[in-house]
């Protein structure tokens, strides 16, 4: 995957996505990265720690999460945008729906977008993301931050998951995005049950027969919690196994807080999976 300089390759080993959110009140960080300062030597410390992708959020889509405006939401990230784009040597990825955001950060020095909407958010998102010539995550959501948790129900969750994917890949390819700039990511926790982020954890070579880079996103997530009942700061026990999990399944790419225990998680897994993989072909 080439996009705006920097290149990313699928499949030898799995991708580190370390999350900076930039708000002061996402789930997992409770505003710690909120100052740009702060924010910026976090994203310098992920690199050190074998992130190879640095994931900005300016707009917490916690369940209930109130939408916030754009100038609001580039005054958070376009700074550390600014700093970090001749700082670090990975690629930047922005989590926004919004594409005057998306413009000003690519234009700034980031790379990807990552949009939790898969360009239902937006209608000029897709246009954006062709002209910078950018890479995108699509993710599915069922509803949006404010309503996706009321009583999420699916008849098959993957199932379902992949006719969205087969749309909403068809919509970005339609309007000029690159087929290999593009990611998916299934969701996990946005519009899910625990069953459900189970099941899709489970049968994640589901979404194989799309031929995209499957990028997974259970860190910290509040169905760990429920599971072992444990409370957001206490989870990284339970977000590894889910990692080594979706690794053995074929995710390419892991959104993780903790990049350097996840790394070393990450590592192993491919030392048995992909190995593996390598001597039975």
């Amino acid at each position: 995957m080439k996009c705006r300089g920097k290149q990313l390759v699928f499949g030898q080993r799995t991708l580190i996505m370390g999350v900076l959110n930039v708000t002061p009140d996402s789930f997992s960080e409770s505003g710690r990265y909120f100052e740009v300062d702060s924010a910026i030597a976090h994203a310098k410390s992920m690199v050190k720690d074998g992130a190879d992708i640095i994931d900005i959020g300016g707009e917490s889509s916690r369940p209930g999460a109130l939408s916030i405006s754009a100038n609001e939401e580039l005054a958070r990230i376009l700074p550390v945008v600014e700093a970090l784009a001749s700082e670090i040597p990975v690629p930047i990825s922005i989590d926004t729906c919004k594409a005057h955001v998306a413009r000003l950060t690519l234009q700034a020095g980031a790379h990807i977008v990552n949009d939790i909407s898969a360009l239902n958010g937006d209608s000029d998102m897709a246009s954006v993301i062709s002209e910078m010539h950018a890479g995108l995550v699509l993710m599915h959501m069922k509803g949006n931050p404010r309503t996706m948790q009321h009583a999420p129900a699916y008849q098959n969750v993957t199932s379902e998951i992949c006719l969205f994917f087969q749309d909403r890949i068809e919509e970005a390819e339609k309007n000029g995005i690159h087929p290999d700039c593009i990611l998916i990511d299934p969701g996990i926790g946005f519009g899910k049950t625990t069953e459900h982020n189970l099941e899709i954890l489970r049968r994640l070579r589901d979404f194989q027969p799309l031929n995209k880079p499957i990028l997974i996103g259970t860190s910290n997530k509040s169905f760990i919690g429920k599971i072992l009942d444990l409370p957001v700061n206490d989870r990284m026990e339970g977000t590894a196994a889910t990692v080594a999990w979706a690794i053995a399944q074929g995710a390419d790419v892991v959104r993780v807080h903790n990049v350097k225990a996840m790394r070393r998680v990450a590592q192993m897994t491919d030392a048995i999976y992909r190995r593996a993989n390598s001597i039975s072909s």
